[in-house]
C-alpha cells in the first residue's frame, strides 16, 4: 500500500522531494526495499501533521504536504491542486481538498469527513456527521462536500502546530479542527478525485480490485 501511495505521489508535478515519515521500522524496511526515501520519527504523534512537523525541523522546505499512507489510489493532480492554493495566496497557511459524494451511504458513514465551505473557498467546519443538517425533506448529495485527507502547510504554521490545542479535534478525531478552533483558516481546493482509503480491513479487497484494473 505504501508503495502505491509513493508511486502516485511521483505523478505530482509540484513536489521537489518525497519521503515517507514513520515510527515503524517494518514500514521503513519496505520503503527502502522499493528504493524510496524514509525518515523515522517519534512514536507519540497525535496525527500525521504532527509527524510532518517533526520532519520539517530537519528539512528546509517552505511548503510541505502531508499525504496519508492509507490512500493507495491517490492522484498526483490532487497534490498539485493543494499546492496551487498555497502558491496562489501567500497569506494561505494551510490548504486541503474536497470532492463530491458518490452515494448516500458514503455520506452517512463516520469514516468519511464532511466539510462546510464559505463562499471564499475556506472551510467553515469539518465533521464526521453529515453537515449541513437538512431539517426539511431528503438532503441533496450536491449540497455536501467530502473531505480528502491531504494537507499542505507553510513552514511557520507547522513550527507552531505542536503548541496548538483544541477540544474539537479530540471529539471528532479530525486533526484539521485544531486549526479552525485556533482561528487558522484552511483553504480548500475542489477536485474530481474520488478517494477510497483503507480505513478498515474490509476496505482492502475493494482497493485491491481497483488497483488490479491498473
Amino acid at each position: 500500500m505504501i508503495q502505491w501511495v509513493w508511486q502516485a505521489c511521483l505523478e505530482a508535478t509540484t513536489l521537489d522531494d518525497l519521503l515517507v515519515a514513520t515510527d515503524d521500522t517494518r514500514i521503513a524496511d519496505v520503503v527502502h526495499a522499493f528504493g524510496g526515501k524514509v525518515e523515522l520519527t517519534r512514536a507519540d504523534h497525535e496525527s500525521g501533521s504532527d509527524r510532518l512537523a517533526e520532519v520539517a525541523t530537519r528539512h528546509p522546505a517552505d511548503l510541505l504536504v502531508n499525504i496519508q499512507g492509507d490512500e493507495p489510489l491517490m492522484d498526483g493532480a490532487v497534490i498539485d491542486a493543494v499546492v496551487a492554493q498555497l502558491v496562489a495566496d501567500p497569506e494561505c497557511q494551510c490548504a486541503t481538498a474536497v470532492t463530491t459524494f458518490r452515494d448516500r451511504a458514503e455520506l452517512e458513514s463516520p469514516d468519511t469527513a464532511k466539510v462546510i465551505l464559505a463562499r471564499s473557498g475556506h472551510a467553515l467546519y469539518f465533521s464526521r456527521a453529515p453537515i449541513p443538517f437538512c431539517r426539511d425533506g431528503q438532503p441533496d448529495l450536491a449540497d455536501y462536500h467530502k473531505h480528502i485527507g491531504i494537507y499542505g502547510y507553510r513552514r511557520p504554521l507547522l513550527e507552531r502546530l505542536g503548541s496548538l490545542t483544541g477540544h474539537l479535534e479530540t471529539v471528532e478525531r479530525l486533526e484539521q479542527l485544531r486549526l479552525l478552533e485556533n482561528g487558522i483558516a484552511v483553504r480548500v481546493a475542489r477536485v474530481a478525485y474520488q478517494p477510497l482509503g483503507v480505513d478498515r480491513p474490509a476496505d482492502i479487497a475493494a482497493v485491491e480490485a481497483l488497483l488490479a484494473q491498473r
